[in-house]
């Protein structure tokens, strides 16, 4: 392989190709590359590749490319690309001091809406447990009442059974004495 086939070779390559577009007056011609946007990467102009011929053998040949470092020169500022700020007017800091305190107000109204709607969820949770707990002291109240009655009705009737059973037992007993009189006297 000749210098020569080795150039044509490396041309083949994409980044090598547009490298060498810009320095080969032959290549420049295609319209495929520009010669502007092969040299110009936007931050450097490359001025020149240098190769060199290492050692041929019967296998083939090396080569070393060598590119130049690169130059700086002609190469657009920054700040180009960035707009320049230009300074309010104090009409235009007046506006947006405005807007920012309507903003403000917006959200101390919205917060205090939510606090107040926060506040009435708060007072309803609290009227419902304490109407709540009425009606569990009444309901359990009446049912107290409603056991006390029971067993008052009970106790009366326990009682008077119970009168009635002593009142039987002093019956039987006067019947008892009275025939035991009659016995003693008919035995005597």
């Amino acid at each position: 392989m000749t210098l020569a086939a080795y150039k044509e070779k490396v041309k083949e390559l994409p980044l090598v190709s547009l490298f060498c577009a810009c320095l080969n007056p032959q290549t420049a011609e295609k319209p495929t590359y520009k010669a502007e946007d092969a040299v110009d990467l936007g931050w450097c102009v490359i001025k020149d590749v240098e190769v060199i011929e290492l050692n041929k053998r019967a296998s083939g040949q090396a080569f070393e490319v060598i590119l130049k470092p690169p130059s700086f020169d002609g190469v657009p500022e920054l700040n180009t690309f960035m707009p320049q700020r230009r300074d309010p007017s104090l009409e235009e800091i007046q506006k947006k001091l405005e807007a920012a305190e309507e903003r403000r107000k917006c959200q101390e109204a919205e917060l205090l809406k939510h606090l107040a709607e926060k506040r009435e969820h708060e007072r309803e949770v609290i009227q419902k447990a304490f109407e709540e707990n009425n009606n569990f002291i009444k309901n359990a109240k009446e049912k107290l009442e409603q056991k006390m009655e029971a067993n008052k009705e009970n106790r009366e009737a326990l009682l008077a059974a119970m009168l009635e059973r002593l009142q039987e037992k002093d019956k039987h007993a006067e019947e008892v004495r009275k025939n035991k009189e009659m016995k003693e006297e008919a035995c005597r």
